[in-house]
């Protein structure tokens, strides 16, 4: 089950320990997976009530509660309760509290028209980020998780593999990324995220998106793409194409990011810090003389949102625990040249690493 009950009486011992007196959570991935329920972010307040030593309420606009309903929110025991156009929500929120808690823990991405309406109906309540609380349990994936993000990494595999049928050089990156696009929602995704084509000297820039560029005949081309799937997780994987024949010296440039990406993959296990995955992929690159050219962080965790916690890179030395996605993606990126990229969503396991992207990571000649 990908919703489980048992989140939100985690949720509850876990704010507990953090010495709030509940979490208020808006729309987005955190009312996602405590609850199931996939909000639209309104104007008119949204809002989960998680007191941690009573009943949850999700507090809703009276035409969204069929689709509250609907959700699998009533079956993990939260109460729905509406409110009518023209009618203030706020007060809903501290009846459904029981008073005025001494801190609360609101929504990281919540509007902030929100945090300062919920100051003045709860005067003296220190505000903190619920993000602190729901993080330290989203950031372990269950088994069903992690099944659900090698679904979604499976679907993106498969993009990517039909790039023969649009990336060719004549065409704009513009019109073979919505080329892609349809491709995506065909395999399965319910939303496409990004799409990154990004040819020649536009592959320099990490996230330059899409152009008019014509892509010509020989050049190196970078393809970052992801979208969700309808349950909510995430996929995102980039592989590096070239347009015919490369030059020799991208094929030796390529030659070491391949070397850096499979020893980053290899350095996943339970134990290792994320920095030292970063090292990993790094080291490999720095020996080469590309190491200037490495601009990010070498990944960034996954699931319900497409960047969460743990993200890998150089000063976190958090342990990595089994049940840990992220993703593993070095790169390097010579301004006015060229760049490329490759990347795979893994999984730390119980003694190593799954990859959740699963085709080569071969540089692809179309």
């Amino acid at each position: 089950m990908l919703y489980p009950p048992q989140r939100l009486a985690d949720a509850r011992r876990a704010t507990a320990a953090a010495g709030l007196g509940a979490l208020l959570v808006t729309p987005g991935a955190d009312l996602r997976y405590l609850t199931g329920y996939h909000a639209h972010a309104l104007e008119r307040l949204t809002c989960l009530v998680l007191p941690a030593d009573g009943e949850p309420t999700l507090i809703v606009p009276t035409l969204e509660r069929p689709a509250a309903e609907a959700s699998p929110a009533p079956a993990t025991g939260v109460r729905i309760v509406d409110h009518a156009d023209g009618t203030d929500p706020y007060p809903l929120v501290v009846a459904a509290l029981g008073g005025v808690p001494g801190a609360v823990g609101l929504g990281n991405r919540m509007w902030a028209e929100q945090v300062l309406a919920l100051r003045d109906v709860l005067p003296g309540a220190v505000q903190r980020l619920a993000g602190d609380v729901v993080g330290g349990l989203r950031i372990r994936k269950s088994p069903a998780e992690i099944e659900a993000l090698a679904r979604a990494g499976a679907a993106i595999d498969a993009v990517h593999q039909r790039m023969g049928e649009w990336l060719r050089a004549g065409r704009t990156e513009a019109s073979v990324a919505a080329d892609i696009a349809q491709g995506i929602r065909e395999a399965g995704h319910a939303t496409v995220d990004f799409t990154i084509v990004a040819s020649g000297p536009n592959g320099a820039s990490p996230h330059h998106g899409t152009s008019d560029r014509v892509i010509g005949a020989g050049e190196p081309v970078v393809v970052d793409i992801g979208g969700t799937m309808p349950d909510g997780y995430c996929s995102d994987s980039t592989r590096t194409y070239v347009v015919g024949e490369p030059d020799a010296e991208f094929r030796t440039a390529y030659a070491t990011l391949h070397a850096a990406q499979r020893a980053a993959v290899a350095a996943v296990r339970p134990g290792v810090t994320a920095e030292s995955v970063d090292a990993a992929a790094r080291d490999v690159l720095t020996a080469a003389g590309l190491g200037a050219y490495f601009l990010h962080r070498t990944g960034h965790g996954i699931g319900l949102d497409g960047h969460e916690a743990p993200y890998i890179v150089t000063g976190n030395a958090l342990p990595l625990e089994p049940g840990m996605t992220f993703s593993i993606e070095p790169g390097f990126y010579i301004a006015g040249r060229w760049g490329a990229r490759i990347e795979d969503i893994v999984a730390c396991t119980g003694d190593g690493v799954r990859r959740l992207n699963t085709i080569d990571t071969d540089l692809v000649i179309l």
